[in-house]
């Protein structure tokens, strides 16, 4: 059976969202007005139902994320949001609360739900946990194996996304309390303060500084351009970016890059293997190019299973590209010459391009005024000096590209063409009748008296029709795939055939043997582009036949208890596996939720860390690990032993503590 892949983008906005589609993304997430885990981004019912009848004229779907943990006091209003994000046109909603499973059972909501990836989704279990829910689709952990995913496809049947690209939590999404702790501003209801990309002393037990003013906890962000067709044979039908601060040239450029690379798959898989789940194909005028879009440098994380060097040293703000390093710098500090990079080709610099180098613990940036070669005259920069590596974080010229790039996307309709000749005697002599298939399977057809000439040269009018006839119009590329003329008239003779013009009437010079065999009747591009364009309205009036999306009836369990009730319980694998007491990292944070897990046998569920401020919580927990990153690890290192390390941070003490064998590091705070 056919497998659909899609391509998921992030948008802020509506506008970056339509820009997404129109680059080739099968599904858009974007938050609603509230409860979207990005306090900076939110939207009206009516920005999410614009965009939901755009994307929906490709097949594609609009995905809302509400997806932070809720108060008592809030369920309401997440109430009011899920029925309007739904009578918008919206195709699913991403959550982390259950209490959102709970509205939509009570309320009859249709809306299917996609667990997000701040459920922490890591192991079979935990995906048995939520299919038997009733979620349809299950947003993975990013820092997960390919092994690790295929073992959850084998456990379940719902859909499997997994984030191919953009910023990483250093922590287990939905796990990490760091910036609650810190600031009181919560990462699970979206104000985190990204205390990961801050720059920490690293110490040990005694005291020791072992580096001074670095982003230890900052992470590179994620590229997993080529691993696409390995995720998907491990079962993943989504491939999520992230982004949704992200301004609308990173969304264009990585969504196009990425749409393109799938693109490639289908082409190089077995006839049938797989297919976007969306419709229509993109064309721009830009070259994708994912190192000149913003990032701390890439890294595939954990895809392999095998841990590599995961920290951006340097700087948790994006780089850029490095192009060379530093040759000469003027005694005025405001000329420059580098040195490119060995085995690469020399970049190409504009004028207002950006520059980036590292000096101390700072990252200092500035823009070059006047580029000639590989020379760069700049303001005066007093930290300039020789040898040091140069970044180029902004190439005016991509940007501008970019920002002038009209990409397209075109849905792909086939046109059969049937010309009538009823006889010269006929009131209306040419009928032409014109099928339209789209590549969605939409249907219709058009008819029209073509009037009573008939064309004096078949092969010219029969280009005619075709290069008429095969354009864009609206959304739709038209392509004329067949011509045919049929002579209907019951009373035609020879004679009849033969019109009464004379030459000098025939503007081409036909001559009366090549009019008597003329069956096509003559049109004017005029006429058939108004007949194009009446296919493409027809059209717009059909809806797009949208792949079906998995869409599972949530089952929230009936009271706990015994006899026919805990026989409807049943329909919940697995239980004895799930741990029969909560904790905070449940993140139950309102009543609703806390009844969930209780009817599902979690007992003395703790409250999420959010009410609770737990002494001796781990703040955080990582496949990443400081040790390692820093050749320390006593796996890798004889003799070494896994004690605490500690980071410092304007006087305030974390404790870094190693679980070895679950090759695991955590945070927590030093009273």
């Amino acid at each position: 059976m056919t497998r659909q892949l899609e391509l998921l983008a992030p948008a802020r906005n509506s506008d970056i969202g339509i820009a997404a589609i129109d680059c080739g993304a099968d599904a858009v997430y974007i938050a609603g007005p509230a409860f979207g885990a990005r306090q900076a981004a939110g939207n009206s019912i009516e920005d999410i139902r614009r965009l939901c009848t755009y994307a929906h004229r490709f097949g594609a779907r609009i995905f809302i994320t509400l997806n932070t943990i809720l108060y008592d006091d809030e369920l309401r209003q997440a109430r009011e949001i899920l029925h309007g994000i739904e009578e918008a046109g919206a195709d699913a909603v991403i959550v982390q609360d259950l209490s959102i499973a709970a509205i939509a059972a009570e309320d009859g909501i249709r809306l299917p739900l996609h667990a997000s990836t701040q459920c922490a989704i890591q192991t079979p279990d935990q995906a048995v946990f939520y299919e038997d829910l009733g979620f349809s689709r299950l947003v993975l952990e990013r820092q997960l194996s390919l092994e690790q995913i295929r073992k959850i496809r084998q456990a379940v049947d719902c859909e499997l996304e997994f984030f191919v690209h953009g910023a990483l939590c250093v922590c287990y999404s939905g796990q990490c309390y760091l910036s609650e702790n810190i600031a009181g501003r919560s990462a699970n209801r979206g104000a985190c303060i990204q205390a990961c990309r801050s720059r920490y002393d690293l110490c040990s037990k005694d005291g020791k500084t072992i580096l001074k003013d670095k982003p230890i906890l900052s992470l590179k962000d994620l590229n997993l351009i080529d691993r696409l067709k390995d995720l998907a044979d491990a079962g993943i039908t989504s491939f999520k970016i992230e982004g949704r601060l992200k301004n609308i040239s990173y969304v264009k450029n990585v969504v196009r890059a990425y749409s393109m690379e799938l693109d490639r798959i289908m082409e190089s898989s077995a006839k049938g293997e797989y297919c976007r789940a969306s419709f229509g194909t993109s064309s721009g005028n830009f070259t994708p190019d994912l190192a000149k879009t913003f990032n701390r440098g890439y890294t595939d994380l954990y895809i392999d299973g095998e841990k590599g060097q995961w920290n951006s040293p340097e700087a948790a703000k994006s780089m850029g590209e490095e192009i060379g390093t530093i040759e000469y710098v003027s005694r005025a500090k405001d000329l420059i010459r580098i040195r490119p990079l060995k085995n690469k080709k020399a970049p190409v610099l504009h004028n207002g391009d950006g520059f980036a180098f590292v000096s101390g613990s700072d990252v200092i940036g500035f823009r070059g005024d006047i580029c000639q070669g590989l020379e760069i005259r700049c303001r005066k920069v007093p930290e300039l000096r020789a040898g040091a590596h140069l970044y180029r974080n902004l190439d005016i010229s991509f940007e501008k590209e970019l920002e002038s790039s009209d990409v397209v996307r075109e849905i792909s309709v086939a046109l059969s063409v049937r010309t009538e000749d009823r006889g010269r005697n006929a009131e209306e002599r040419f009928i032409i009748s014109i099928s339209a298939e789209t590549e969605d399977g939409r249907k219709t057809e058009v008819s029209s008296c073509a009037g009573n000439e008939p064309a004096a040269n078949k092969d010219r009018m029969l280009a005619i029709i075709e290069s008429q006839l095969s354009r864009r119009t609206g959304i739709y590329s038209f392509n004329v795939t067949g011509i045919s003329s049929e002579d209907t008239a019951m009373d035609m003779t020879p004679e009849d055939a033969i019109t009464d013009m004379s030459p000098e009437d025939d503007a081409s010079g036909a001559s009366r043997e090549e009019r008597q065999e003329a069956s096509l009747p003559f049109m004017s591009a005029a006429f058939l582009n108004g007949i194009r364009r009446d296919i493409a309205g027809k059209l717009d009036l059909m809806p797009c036949n949208i792949r079906p999306l998995m869409a599972r009836q949530i089952r929230i369990p009936k009271d706990s208890g015994t006899g026919d009730e805990s026989a409807q319980n049943n329909e919940v694998r697995e239980l004895e596996q799930k741990p029969k007491r909560g904790t905070y990292k449940d993140n139950i944070s309102n009543a609703s939720a806390r009844d969930i897990y209780t009817k599902l046998g979690i007992t003395a569920a703790e409250p999420a860390y959010e009410l609770s401020h737990k002494p001796g919580a781990e703040l955080m927990r990582s496949r990443y690990c400081i040790r390692h990153e820093l050749g320390l690890c006593p796996k890798q290192k004889h003799g070494i032993r896994p004690e605490s390390l500690y980071l410092v941070n304007n006087g305030r003490h974390l404790a870094l503590d190693f679980d070895c064998a679950r090759c695991e590091m955590t945070v927590k705070e030093v009273n």
